[in-house]
């Protein structure tokens, strides 16, 4: 384990965990996942297990603005401040809604303050929420937009033209190094720490990564307060991790893009991080590569190191950290101890003492395969296993794992297929022969992250429990020959593209055909869209015009600039980018069906007792309506979307591509009730409390796993 504490922080810590602390009695929602401690509970019990059956719609909203042809989503969790609920539309639009009637107050739309401003232009992508922040009167919301932070008026909706650049700061700025063709966003809220808005990003997964810095802005003006290297500096610790004396120049990631929890009383933000880029080929980045995949503890004011815990190290699956960690008490051997667990896609919980980083159970430094055949790939002999609590997601695959449901052709083709492949365990290397990665690069635990009942110490926690496939191929280098912008685009593609949309552009994992590009798009809407970016793509600044303009002859077969001479970019090759090795894409390993070629389930929900490690209950989460009306068992589905537990014994979860939102009794899992929503929800749920009467909305936006996409919010209570 890797873990190094600052000592007069330590003490200030201690200081802070003797003074009396404010009591949260959890019966309100005004932060993303219900509270700073990132649990998703409500102390709430007018709804029950007794009357949860009698559950009943309160209202809807219907934003109105979902875009069913480019699969448009909301992955909101939606927050309630004084009656009043603020929340995001597909198209990123800011809402305010009464939380009691869904009668809207005021909709702010990013495009009205962006006009003739190039400077402001994003791509639109998801977002998870929303941050509210208060000083008497002066009430306002932080939001992201693709890669612009906005802030907001709380009562009226109007811009706050003090606060960065007219109300806005680009993300692109104050990086320290010139990152403006690359691409930043943010999916998740930032999180309040006094007069601080700290906040990460998402960032390309492709060599072509910006680096992935924590920020903290003053709240009130924008002014940039403190960043965080997550990728050290000379000089900084975790420098020496890093072979490469000039990685920090050039290498992008390890960026904590699902989000933060804060212990307020002792001034500590944990950041859990993602992967070093490129994710699946490390030969350019050798070492350990701190902080990447690290649960980094921080001094929340000055953002200083107080410790942290590399999950993997030098990753080369994808593992990123895909949620924050929840802030727990654990009684253990007779003492109670304030914890920080940290579940990952493998399907490990990690649990920390929260001031020192210490194990509460014991790890192992687990020796693993290291004779990678990818010439220049030097990978880490161990990697850090838990030995409790036990995984909550199966971790190898063989052929006995194998779709019992199939009809013979089918499992005789899928046997064939896995005798190709290379499987087994979690640690296998990359390569040219096609690995099976289980549980796949959607988890395990994904963004929507566990619940945890401090009445019971349960952690639950929803997991995927489907297999991808992960290939690495020659990169085509650039030539010394001329080229046709055919070639050239087909090279480009290659570089750029294979990884999302596969090497016959049918797409792969939640990413879609382009194979009818051309029936879409014309050549300046497509440079429109290699420039701007929308929703998952990233924009294309990084790329000259020319090589935009190939990539668009070969993607939309523009016949008549197919043979024209490529006019390739002056200046030097960028070697940190132009990789030898490319990943064809992020492939699901299905049956011929359509259905995962593993056997169920395919979608779990898991109570974990964080007090003694184990398990204390598991069931599928989710159905296929065609495969249970066979007679099939029930076998879960791929699922994203957090759960939220609840002092009236329940557990509320949708997720499932199904369309369906459940209650669970937290205690024994067995469902209670369930409702099948107008649209799929791909997010997590609120529960508020107005005026003594409890709510439970979801944001219903489909838009993934070959869902419509919708537009509403759906409001639940019990009958007056």
């Amino acid at each position: 384990m890797i873990k190094h504490i600052a000592c007069g922080l330590i003490i200030a810590c201690l200081i802070a965990s003797c003074r009396q602390t404010k009591t949260n009695n959890y019966t309100n929602w005004t932060v993303t996942g219900g509270s700073k401690q990132s649990i998703r509970y409500s102390s709430l019990t007018e709804i029950d297990t007794t009357n949860v059956n009698q559950l009943q719609v309160a209202w809807e909203y219907h934003t109105g603005d979902a875009d069913t042809v480019n699969h448009s989503q909301i992955q909101c969790n939606p927050i309630i401040v004084d009656g009043i609920m603020y929340a995001t539309t597909p198209s990123l639009r800011l809402i305010a809604l009464d939380a009691a009637t869904g009668k809207a107050k005021w909709v702010f739309d990013p495009d009205s303050v962006n006009k003739n401003n190039s400077a402001f232009h994003f791509a639109v992508n998801n977002n998870r929420g929303v941050t509210y922040w208060q000083d008497k009167d002066d009430k306002r919301i932080l939001f992201s937009a693709g890669s612009v932070l906005y802030q907001v008026n709380a009562n009226d909706g109007k811009i706050i033209t003090s606060f960065g650049n007219g109300g806005r700061i680009d993300l692109h700025e104050g990086l320290e190094r010139n990152v403006n063709d690359l691409y930043i966003v943010a999916t998740s809220p930032g999180i309040i720490y006094k007069d601080l808005f700290i906040i990460g990003s998402r960032v390309d997964e492709g060599p072509a990564a910006a680096p992935g810095n924590i920020r903290a802005y003053d709240v009130r003006t924008g002014q940039l307060r403190w960043t965080f290297h997550t990728i050290p500096h000379p000089g900084e610790f975790g420098y020496d991790t890093w072979e490469d004396s000039i990685a920090y120049k050039n290498i992008g990631g390890a960026n904590c893009w699902s989000g933060f929890t804060l212990d307020e009383q002792r001034g500590i933000l944990f950041a859990p991080l993602g992967s070093a880029s490129f994710d699946f080929y490390g030969g350019k980045r050798k070492g350990k590569n701190l902080f990447a995949n690290c649960l980094l503890a921080l001094d929340a004011a000055t953002g200083k190191r107080i410790w942290h815990f590399q999950t993997i190290h030098h990753d080369v699956w994808d593992r990123d950290l895909p949620t924050p960690p929840q802030l727990v008490t654990i009684n253990k051997d007779g003492k109670k101890i304030d914890a920080v667990a940290q579940v990952t896609k493998s399907g490990f919980v990690y649990v920390f003492n929260r001031e020192t980083g210490e194990s509460l159970y014991p790890i192992d430094e687990v020796a693993v395969d290291t004779n990678s055949p990818m010439p220049g790939e030097k990978l880490s002999p161990t990697q850090p296993v838990p030995r409790f609590p036990k995984p909550f997601a199966r971790q190898t695959f063989t052929e006995n794992d194998i779709n019992p449901y199939l009809p013979d052709s089918s499992l005789n083709k899928v046997k064939k297929q896995l005798a190709t492949y290379n499987y087994g365990g979690l640690f296998i290397p990359p390569s040219k022969k096609t690995l099976v990665v289980f549980p796949g690069f959607d988890g395990g635990a994904d963004w929507g992250g566990p619940s945890y009942d401090p009445e019971t110490g349960n952690l639950y926690v929803n997991a995927n429990g489907i297999a991808f496939l992960l290939t690495l191929v020659d990169s085509k280098a650039s030539p010394l020959r001329k080229e046709t912008n055919l070639e050239a685009g087909s090279r480009l593609y290659a570089q750029t593209c294979m990884t999302c949309h596969g090497p016959d552009r049918k797409g792969s994992g939640n990413y879609p055909s382009i194979v009818e590009a051309g029936k879409k798009y014309v050549l300046d809407s497509f440079l429109t869209l290699l420039n701007n970016g929308r929703r998952m793509m990233p924009s294309f600044k990084q790329l000259d015009e020319a090589e935009k303009k190939a990539i668009a002859s070969f993607i939309l077969d523009i016949k008549k600039e197919h043979p024209k001479t490529f006019i390739p970019p002056a200046g030097s090759i960028d070697t940190f980018r132009r990789l030898p090795y490319a990943m064809t894409g992020y492939y699901k390993f299905y049956s011929p069906e359509g259905y995962p070629a593993n056997s169920p389930p395919w979608g779990t929900l898991t109570a974990i007792n964080l007090n003694t490690g184990e398990h204390v209950w598991n069931t599928t989460l989710g159905e296929y309506p065609e495969l249970k009306a066979k007679g099939i068992p029930a076998t879960g589905t791929e699922n994203y979307g957090g759960s939220v537990v609840t002092a009236g014994g329940l557990l509320f979860i949708a997720a499932t591509p199904d369309g369906k939102i459940r209650a669970f009794n937290k205690h024994n899992g067995k469902l209670l009730w369930e409702y099948q929503l107008p649209y799929a929800a791909f997010a997590t749920p609120a529960v508020y409390n107005i005026k003594g009467k409890q709510y439970l909305v979801i944001a219903c936006g489909g838009g993934k796993l070959n869902t419509k996409s919708g537009d509403a919010y759906v409001v639940f209570a019990l009958p007056d």
